[in-house]
């Protein structure tokens, strides 16, 4: 199917996490497209060894399975994004270039179970304590890169440029002890 887009040019295909590692010593790959439950080794210790190895390759996990333990460990082992399978191509493409341009991908399902389980378990004095690390300029940005917000339209938002909202970003994400801003996205929505 991705085949189809011109955009999308496919390296490989893998069966499971070990393959796929195989692939990627073969072949310079840009994204993977990451399936969870997998024979040998699965998407989410897959995905861990992936970004341990080769830290500038984005993975975005694409399953049928809802279960929290899996969106929080592919999250937490360093995916870039994850949707259900029950997209359409268009969309899918369209998260694919997302998470290519090193945005954090979460459909509205997934961030809402995201935001509840964090809710559940985050003291409400986090939030005292961000504000006084941050600016109010990179408070605010980082409220959106905790709703989903790409940095153009950060930049849109903000009425400041692009190369302005990256730089804040990378002193939010120096502040905070934070590797990127699927981290940043986690941490803050702790606020919302």
């Amino acid at each position: 199917m991705l085949g189809l887009y011109d955009n999308i040019f496919l390296v490989g295909e893998a069966t499971n996490g070990k393959e796929a590692l195989q692939v990627l010593e073969q072949s310079q790959v840009d994204l993977v497209l990451m399936d969870i439950r997998m024979p040998i080794m699965d998407g989410v210790e897959a995905t861990k060894r992936i970004k341990e190895k080769y830290p500038n390759t984005k993975v975005l996990i694409l399953t049928t399975f809802k279960e929290d333990e899996y969106i929080f460990e592919g999250l937490k082992n360093g995916a870039d994004g994850y949707i259900l399978k029950d997209i359409s191509s268009e969309e899918l493409v369209k998260a694919i270039e997302t998470v290519y341009k090193g945005n954090v991908l979460l459909q509205p399902e997934i961030a809402k179970k995201i935001l509840g389980a964090i809710k559940e378990i985050s003291p409400k004095k986090e939030k005292e304590d961000i504000r006084k690390n941050l600016t109010k300029r990179e408070y605010e940005i980082a409220l959106l890169v905790g709703e989903g917000k790409t940095n153009k339209e950060i930049s849109e938002i903000l009425y400041i440029s692009e190369g302005t909202v990256k730089n804040h970003l990378t002193n939010i994400l120096d502040k905070l002890d934070l590797k990127d801003r699927t981290q940043l996205a986690l941490y803050i929505s702790k606020e919302l």
